[in-house]
């Protein structure tokens, strides 16, 4: 006669091998679940939300650096030369184009008007609501929509950002998109646009993206000022009413701005726009550009009015900053590092080496490396997924003699985006010198 306890170890045993069952169906049901692609998006930027704040608290960042003070400021001229253009090794096929209902209009501008309200182009909530980090393709569909391109942020982002933990698109990334993917399609971006400039393009029939500035309403990480940056499509203004139409990929469709607070969002970006346009509107744009057709003569005018921006209020952080992106893009590092430096002592946001990098290549090209050290070093505290300051702490690696040290940090650079041709060129120029 068995004990009394052997049947209740029995049924205890039992309902173990139960439970760990129900336990593995659960994780492989998860599993599946989690390759439904809407699912695993929702569940994804929720979790990176929690890690990237976690790791914040292990490892704090604090305010961006001041300039390390130092005498060495010494423009350096035996410097590789970097590529212009961020390019993918295996890019997606071009998509078919579908014919475009708006009317073709000439080459001769039509005169500013009081109003204009272009027709939105289609918003689809479920795919046109931003991605983690993906305002830059999620805009740019809609500008392309607007012209009855078919598709939406996904089929951009794994052209330009195959990594999609990549927590920026600069605006040469979505130039790239239009001109090899939408080939029937042109862009062409440009800086130091005001109010006027925007209006002559919406007057034309033609709708402008610009990067600015947006409060977050979340915070992501230990003393967050939850300042980061935007895209917006912009597709009409009321000058009665002083306000711009967007098309925002976090709030909706059809949404309205003042002109004074597109004013001040917009400078922290240097007043940057793209325009997406049909071939047949090449002339039209040329025309409406003027001047700024030429990109130095662009360039002249941007730091004008920038500098024109720190005579009138020399407490304005962005304005020097802009005033040194625009001598970076002249080539006038020496004085570009001094701007930096003037804005870096007023005080910028933190996430602010996150989407502009004008200061590496400024100190890079003045031989501060201990600036250029410390200035990657706390970018990647920040975005620990950044091609552009992996590349440039490799760089600075390669300045102090440490070449295998910077191999690292360019595999790096390109393991985050596969076919970054500035850092495939970094590996070559250093394997090879």
């Amino acid at each position: 006669m068995p004990f009394p306890e052997y049947i209740p170890y029995q049924r205890k045993n039992r309902w173990v091998k139960i439970l760990l069952i129900l336990i593995v169906v659960l994780i492989v049901l998860g599993v599946l679940i989690l390759q439904i692609p809407r699912v695993n998006r929702a569940i994804y930027w929720r979790m990176k939300i929690i890690s990237t704040y976690l790791d914040s608290l292990l490892n704090p960042v604090g305010k961006l650096p001041t300039p390390v003070v130092s005498s060495q400021n010494i423009l350096i001229t035996d410097l590789p030369t970097l590529a212009s253009e961020p390019r993918t090794e295996t890019p997606s096929p071009l998509l078919t184009p579908t014919p475009t209902m708006i009317p073709t209009p000439t080459a001769v501008p039509t005169p500013l008007l009081s109003s204009v309200y272009l027709n939105s182009p289609p918003y689809d909530p479920i795919r046109d609501k931003e991605d983690f980090n993906n305002c830059g393709p999620a805009t740019l569909a809609l500008a392309l929509r607007y012209y009855s391109w078919i598709g939406d942020q996904y089929d951009i982002a794994k052209v330009i950002k195959p990594n999609r933990d990549d927590s920026n698109v600069n605006v040469e990334e979505l130039i790239y998109y239009v001109r090899t993917q939408a080939g029937w399609l042109n862009a062409e971006y440009r800086v130091g646009g005001n109010l006027d400039t925007l209006r002559k393009y919406l007057s034309n029939g033609i709708p402008v993206i610009i990067e600015e500035t947006v409060m977050t309403d979340r915070i992501y990480l230990i003393n967050d000022d939850r300042w980061a940056g935007h895209y917006l499509l912009l597709t009409g203004y009321d000058d009665a009413a002083r306000q711009v139409t967007t098309q925002d990929v976090l709030l909706g469709p059809n949404k309205v701005i003042s002109y004074d607070t597109l004013e001040e969002h917009w400078q922290s970006f240097n007043h940057v726009y793209i325009l997406v346009f049909r071939p047949e509107q090449a002339d039209l744009v040329q025309t409406l550009m003027g001047v700024d057709a030429d990109v130095i003569a662009n360039r002249q005018n941007a730091l004008a009015a920038a500098e024109r921006e720190t005579q009138m209020n020399p407490q304005n952080a962005f304005a020097w900053f802009d005033v040194g992106s625009n001598l970076v893009a002249l080539d006038r590092y020496n004085e570009a590092a001094q701007a930096y430096d003037k804005a870096r002592s007023i005080g910028l946001p933190l996430r602010m080496l996150r989407y502009q990098f004008g200061p590496f290549i400024a100190y890079f090209h003045t031989g501060r490396i201990d600036d250029l050290m410390t200035l990657t070093k706390y970018a990647l505290g920040i975005t620990r997924v950044s091609e552009e300051a992996m590349l440039w702490r490799g760089w600075a690696f390669y300045r102090k003699g440490d070449k295998s040290t910077a191999l690292t940090y360019f595999r790096n650079s390109l393991d985050i985006h596969p076919g970054y041709q500035d850092a495939l060129h970094a590996i070559d120029y250093v394997t090879n010198n």
